[in-house]
């Protein structure tokens, strides 16, 4: 049995995505008979019970020295890290000294670069890089970039080593079974009947209750709102107890049927990440807010390709504005239903899902 290792993290900074699309990866690779076992540190708000409890073995790094000082990382999102590479990299290769053979090392972390990937050339046999910034070196033998942008071909033209394969593009996005089973229904758009907020499995800014504020603006008591909550929200208790209080409204907290939820919805409030190719996938037309660094080009691509309907960082959008948005799309089925078709022609839907090539190049790779 081949063995592969993913390095991820979850925490209330960093979010849920990466964890979730690790997790996509993890199924498919252990269909075609890997062994996988997760390194995760141990932040606050992380996701290694989840982790677990989908049956995957999870070797826990230590929890991050708050006193510690990060003066020494160079990169952009060095702090997620919560130590510093050289530290990460050890504390790794300690915990997989216990194994005779790893075919492949999974790296998905935006604070980590080629300097931690060196070290680990003579003890795997292959490393594959999930990637959305291009802001970094990587030395790694394939990289995927599931985002969409006008130059993702030239993106990482000086950032690779020469003999790395690129995989690029929504089409390769990592998404769960339950929406390749969901993209066999066929979405019509008469009228909005259903919206749907989901802000990402954290949302640490709180922008659910900013969204809820504009459903009380947009006074549609005759549209079902579901207002969905990822498992590490902090503001749970408060937004349940404001979702009680809205009789068109259904509070949804850490579901499993992501999929049929969206399908359902004929618009949908969010943001970045993963979710984005989520909705794309289904078609899902979306006002989208940008809640953090990463997403602000993307959000802005896919406005500009006419696939969302972007209002920018979240810090200056406010309820009415989003109301505005909502009153706006409601009244224009025509336009929900070109946004609805661009979003699946950016993923490329009718031809085979990216991640089965994926899966291809994998096992040809080890």
């Amino acid at each position: 049995m081949k063995t592969a290792v993913i390095r991820v993290d979850a925490s209330v900074e960093i979010g849920t995505g990466h964890v979730m699309r690790c997790l996509t990866l993890a199924g498919e690779l252990t269909i075609i008979g890997f062994r996988v076992i997760f390194l995760c540190r141990c932040h606050k708000g992380h996701l290694i019970e989840l982790i677990e409890n989908k049956g995957y073995q999870v070797i826990k790094l230590n929890k991050p020295n708050k006193e510690v000082s990060y003066k020494l990382n160079d990169l952009a999102h060095s702090k997620w890290l919560g130590v510093h590479q050289d530290e990460d990299a050890e504390e790794t290769r300690t915990a997989l000294k216990e194994y005779k053979e790893i075919d492949l090392l999974i790296v998905d972390h935006y604070s980590l670069d080629n300097r931690w990937e060196k070290k680990f050339q003579n003890i795997v046999n292959k490393i594959f890089v999930i990637d959305d910034l291009a802001d970094r070196k990587h030395d790694c033998d394939l990289l995927l970039d599931q985002n969409y942008y006008p130059n993702m071909n030239e993106r990482y033209k000086n950032l690779i080593n020469h003999n790395c394969s690129l995989v690029l593009g929504p089409r390769y996005a990592l998404l769960r079974r339950e929406f390749r089973t969901e993209k066999k229904k066929v979405r019509k758009y008469n009228e909005v009947k259903r919206i749907m907020i989901f802000l990402g499995g954290s949302d640490f800014t709180n922008q659910t209750t900013k969204a809820i504020q504009a459903i009380r603006l947009l006074n549609r008591p005759d549209i079902l709102v579901d207002v969905v909550l990822g498992a590490s929200n902090p503001f749970k208790s408060k937004i349940e107890k404001i979702a009680t209080t809205i009789n068109n409204l259904n509070f949804q907290y850490n579901i499993s049927n992501m999929a049929s939820l969206m399908m359902e919805a004929d618009l949908a409030i969010g943001a970045g990440g993963i979710t984005n190719w989520e909705r794309c996938y289904l078609g899902l037309p979306a006002i989208t807010v940008s809640v953090a660094d990463n997403q602000s080009l993307i959000l802005e691509c896919l406005d500009e390709k006419g696939a969302i309907k972007n209002l920018g960082w979240y810090e200056k959008v406010t309820p009415e504005q989003i109301a505005d948005a909502l009153s706006e799309l409601i009244e224009n089925p025509d336009r929900l239903k070109e946004m609805s078709k661009i979003s699946m022609d950016l993923m490329e839907r009718g031809k085979r899902d990216g991640i089965y090539l994926l899966i291809d190049i994998i096992r040809r790779m080890t």
